[in-house]
């Protein structure tokens, strides 16, 4: 892909991204004074955009992967149409718990949760810095080697634990107790995609198997 088509593709995309999400948040809330909402969109997005601009210029290739969004796998599509559910349902929810006032999250805590959901996302990006390889979907690519350092050295699979940790979170973020119980199933979404994931690179990468004996932990440190 050209690099002035993927820079086109990439601010599309991200623009998109941020008035859906607003949109979302204002219309089931009924009500653009929703400053737990603003709060979160400028939480997340300002350092998303700041790290995006950073691809551009640095790493075009790690950004085409994360352009991708097709997964080629059948379990992991199947997974895919799940997982948007439980988005929709973490992100509708708050909004109308704010316009029907069924909890009331105290300010001390949204703006904790933004903090925890911001450190979330400086993970996604310490992954990314780490492992160029880091496509959205599930692959293999020609020359792919295994990453064993930084977060790596963790836990396998860093990306999921910091989006689960965004996750967890963003529904207190934007001031639902309500919003939490989708993202339970978080979770569970992530140990599938991870035990479908792991199939294939046992599969396609030899020198992963020595990885896991290496680093034993898939998600969670001295959990699992």
């Amino acid at each position: 892909m050209e690099t002035r088509e993927m820079k086109r593709i990439a601010i599309v995309r991200f623009s998109a991204g941020a008035l859906i999400l607003g949109s979302l948040f204002c219309l089931s809330a009924g009500s653009i004074r929703y400053w737990q909402a603003w709060l979160y969109l400028t939480v997340t997005f300002i350092p998303m955009a700041l790290f995006v601009r950073y691809l551009i210029h640095n790493d075009p290739e790690l950004l085409e992967r994360r352009l991708k969004m097709r997964e080629q796998r059948e379990k992991q599509s199947a997974l895919q149409k799940v997982g948007l559910v439980i988005w929709i349902s973490v992100f509708l929810i708050p909004g109308l718990d704010q316009r029907f006032g069924w909890s009331s999250v105290p300010y001390q805590l949204v703006l904790l949760s933004n903090v925890i959901v911001l450190v979330g996302y400086l993970l996604v990006i310490r992954v990314m810095r780490e492992n160029s390889y880091a496509s959205r979907i599930i692959e293999v690519q020609e020359g792919q080697t295994v990453i064993g350092t930084g977060p790596y050295s963790l836990v396998r699979h860093p990306m999921y634990l910091a989006v689960l940790i965004m996750f967890l979170f963003s529904p207190l973020a934007l001031g639902s107790f309500w919003a939490v119980i989708p993202t339970l199933f978080m979770p569970v979404f992530l140990v599938f995609r991870i035990l479908d994931e792991e199939e294939m690179l046992l599969k396609e990468l030899p020198e992963y198997r020595t990885y896991t004996e290496r680093t034993p932990h898939r998600l969670f440190p001295g959990i699992w």
